[in-house]
């Protein structure tokens, strides 16, 4: 078999296993690329070995003519004077030259440089580079990392590590630049520029790194430290035009701002946020953000000895269902109220194995409803792909169906597909209702509100990925085989707003959960309402 079929076979698979672009939301995905770029390795490999051999040839073509041509040109009209060497001059420049040039130009492996084209059309694109980029400094945020912890690649529970260069570290910077986020462009233009003052070899020049780093600092108010760090660009390239423009416009402000003081009125300058060239980060659109993230970090955990104590293990047998009399589940509390609680071996490794299977080709960006529009659409704080199985995808999906009905007592005839989630870079799903509370909801009509989630874990997490309620201060981590269960509705059938909840970043791992959500309809009897809101 020739060295490019390989590829070209693996190519064809590549093509129907791999949605196009967002490979950062999956890594279950992402791995495809690994077996991509083993092959392309193969192929260069191949290829090297072929340009070595046309290397040595011309090489050797090289030796011969530059001792020919010593010869020729110590006495030109002499070595002309012999009919032959006037011939082969003649024939050498007409056809052997050519030749030569065929040769140089030749693709060696007749294929490797059509194969990278294949192999281009599915590979991650401008979109993948940024998200995972981002899907960096969400980490960075989430789990208080510096980006010399990051740039080192001092991860918790990681068994390859991997470092940032200085051109990666700018890369960073210049990502958060593009996006006018000018807190992390300044912490990732400050790496690159401590890891080049440290004597690290890079493609961008420190006049680069100093050009974006100083406009960032001027973009968080601290018009001193600009104006710094304008003047050591200038140093280095004394011709850069916009440094000195702005050297002179951060000395107007200056100006402006000391003139300000002496006369006891307020400056119209953004006031620095930064004490020695700390900045500090700055409020978004989530309300819980410390919170939620303190407890992704394992911190602010509301679970005091007295709650503690009112938390059991249990055999589950579904309320005498006969299936499980024998064989009953066990059931362990993580929470009180609202009620949270575990299953312990619920899917073996079999079947998780088994719905990761179906579910992979199925893999696409996990999208949210619109809270104005209603039209599904994809967000920044929900990072994952989902697929939707269905019972005649597989035996093993009505076999867990079934299962999650035996457990919960409820009915999966009125309940969602089985939604099965892979988190990629950074993966997550910021706090967020299960419950619908959007009166034009079209899946309320028929089916009613979701009851309950019941969530299964398929995957351990080495760092980070807990599920965790910022209202009640609770942080439940994933474990394989395991799944938790909990009611988004109360038994008046009003929403439990103290359901928000959060997938978080996933640090370091791979994060498989599939999850089951039931509705109100066909519940009624099952789940018994009430007139007042308790659990």
């Amino acid at each position: 078999m020739t060295p490019w079929i390989i590829p070209l076979l693996l190519t064809c698979i590549i093509c129907t296993s791999l949605t196009r672009a967002e490979f950062f939301t999956s890594i279950g995905q992402m791995t495809d690329l690994i077996y991509a770029e083993k092959d392309l390795v193969q192929s260069l490999k191949a290829y090297i070995q072929e340009e070595e051999s046309k290397l040595a040839k011309i090489k050797s073509w090289a030796e011969k003519m530059e001792s020919l041509t010593v010869k020729s040109t110590s006495d030109p009209e002499g070595y002309l004077a012999h009919p032959v060497n006037a011939y082969k001059l003649v024939k050498r420049l007409n056809t052997e030259w050519l030749q030569l040039e065929n040769l140089v130009l030749e693709d060696a492996t007749k294929g490797f440089i059509a194969n990278l084209t294949i192999h281009r059309q599915f590979f991650p694109n401008e979109e993948d580079e940024t998200g995972a980029a981002k899907a960096l400094m969400r980490l960075q945020d989430t789990y208080k990392l510096d980006p010399e912890t990051i740039s080192k690649g001092a991860f918790p529970g990681t068994k390859y590590r991997s470092v940032l260069t200085v051109d990666d570290c700018f890369s960073m910077g210049k990502t958060a630049y593009n996006d006018a986020d000018y807190y992390h462009t300044v912490l990732w233009m400050q790496q690159a520029l401590k890891k080049h003052d440290d004597g690290e070899e890079a493609a961008i020049t420190k006049a680069e790194i100093l050009d974006y780093l100083s406009y960032g600092v001027f973009q968080l108010g601290d018009i001193q430290r600009a104006m710094e760090l304008t003047r050591r660009l200038v140093s280095l390239d004394p011709s850069h035009e916009r440094a000195g423009s702005n050297m002179r416009y951060f000395e107007r402000l200056l100006e402006k701002e000391k003139e300000a003081k002496a006369i006891n009125e307020t400056s119209d300058t953004i006031e620095p946020t930064t004490q020695g060239g700390i900045y500090e980060r700055p409020q978004d659109y989530l309300p819980e953000r410390e919170i939620y993230e303190a407890l992704c970090r394992g911190e602010g955990v509301k679970m005091t000895p007295r709650r503690q104590k009112r938390l059991f293990c249990r055999y589950h047998n579904g309320n005498q269902n006969p299936h499980l009399l024998i064989a009953p589940f066990k059931e362990e509390d993580e929470w009180d109220s609202p009620h949270i609680v575990r299953y312990y071996d619920v899917l073996s490794d079999e079947e998780i194995e088994k719905i990761k299977e179906l579910a992979k080709p199925k893999l696409a960006r996990a999208t949210v409803r619109d809270p104005k529009t209603g039209v599904l659409t994809t967000a920044n704080y929900r990072v994952s792909k989902s697929s939707w199985l269905e019972e005649n995808d597989d035996l093993v999906i009505a076999k867990v169906n079934h299962r999650m009905e035996q457990i919960t007592g409820l009915t999966v005839k009125t309940a969602e597909l089985l939604q099965v989630a892979n988190y990629g870079m950074g993966g997550q799903y910021e706090p967020h209702f299960d419950f619908s509370r959007r009166p034009f909801d079209n899946t309320l009509k028929s089916d009613g509100n979701r009851l309950a989630t019941f969530l299964n874990y398929m995957s351990d997490v080495e760092a980070g990925g807990a599920t965790v309620f910022p209202d009640f201060g609770a942080a439940i981590w994933p474990k394989k085989g395991t799944a938790v269960f909990w009611y988004n509705l109360f038994r008046s059938g009003e929403g439990d707003y103290r359901t928000r909840h959060a997938a978080c970043p996933v640090l370091v791992g791979c994060k498989w959960v599939s999850n089951k959500w039931f509705h109100e309809r066909g519940n009624e009897f099952l789940r018994p309402c009430g007139t007042t809101e308790v659990d």
